[in-house]
């Protein structure tokens, strides 16, 4: 008898310990379950090997696939209007710099005009950019060099460029790439510099740093192209808030964690 009641207290505490046990099972499996699509993200965040030359040479071809004649978006007839136009293009966009660049070069078309202009008559065109003013200043004491130092014509290598005022290493390249077809860098902007740690090219977040990432993984045959399509790509799919993945030909070689969909 004193067997049997044992038996009972014991069968009692096990049946007791049964509902604990299955609510530390149910809330460790929430857990786990919680955790799954963090840790799914962090590893699609990461590719094995993101410089290895086969996936850059893939990405490469997918971007000559896509955009074969992708060219820089800003309006221009020489070399002089390219150097204004993307001088005026930082922190502004393409199209916005697009409209008032007619109206400018139609009252200063050569350097030297613009030269004898002062940033007051010039910021009358540019108030609706962004640093108009400062631009203006810019502009400016850029005519009046390209004029007394260079003849009027904008020089083709990136040292001289870069004593051009308001040319820094994206206009110079943007220049002596677009115009002279002349591969000294790799054009990083706002939506290069995006794409490029989109696709683990890079870790840097300085534009002077990623450039000379870039510079060591493409080609410098293809310096010139790989900006423009990169540029055209960052516009029209791989938006910085909401990325257009499902249409993306670079998908199946992006592991960016913040993909809307992904096929692998």
């Amino acid at each position: 008898m004193a067997k049997l009641v044992v038996d009972g207290k014991q069968r009692a505490k096990s049946a007791a310990k049964q509902p604990v046990a299955a609510v530390a099972t149910a809330i460790k499996a929430r857990k786990i379950a919680a955790s799954e699509p963090v840790a799914a993200k962090k590893r699609l965040g990461k590719t094995k090997k993101p410089l290895a030359p086969q996936r850059i040479a893939a990405i490469l071809d997918a971007l000559q696939r896509t955009y074969p004649n992708a060219v820089c978006a800003l309006n221009h007839t020489n070399a002089w209007e390219l150097t204004v136009a993307t001088i005026l293009s930082a922190q502004c966009t393409d199209a916005r710099v697009n409209i008032v660049t007619p109206t400018l070069f139609h009252g200063y078309p050569t350097p030297r005009d613009m030269a004898q202009a002062t940033p007051e008559a010039l910021q009358e065109i540019l108030k609706s950019l962004s640093f108009f003013r400062q631009k203006s200043k810019s502009l400016v004491a850029a005519a009046n060099l390209v004029t007394n130092e260079f003849n009027g014509e904008i020089p083709q290598t990136m040292d001289e460029m870069l004593r051009i005022p308001g040319a820094a290493r994206k206009t110079s390249n943007v220049v002596l790439g677009s115009w002279f077809g002349i591969a000294s860098g790799v054009v990083v902007d706002t939506h290069v510099l995006r794409l490029s740690r989109r696709l683990e090219l890079t870790t840097n977040d300085d534009p002077v740093k990623v450039e000379r990432d870039l510079m060591a993984i493409i080609p410098q045959d293809r310096w010139i192209a790989f900006s423009h399509q990169l540029i055209h790509h960052g516009r029209q799919i791989c938006d910085a808030r909401k990325p257009k993945c499902a249409e993306c030909a670079l998908e199946t070689e992006c592991n960016s964690s913040d993909k809307t969909c992904a096929s692998h």
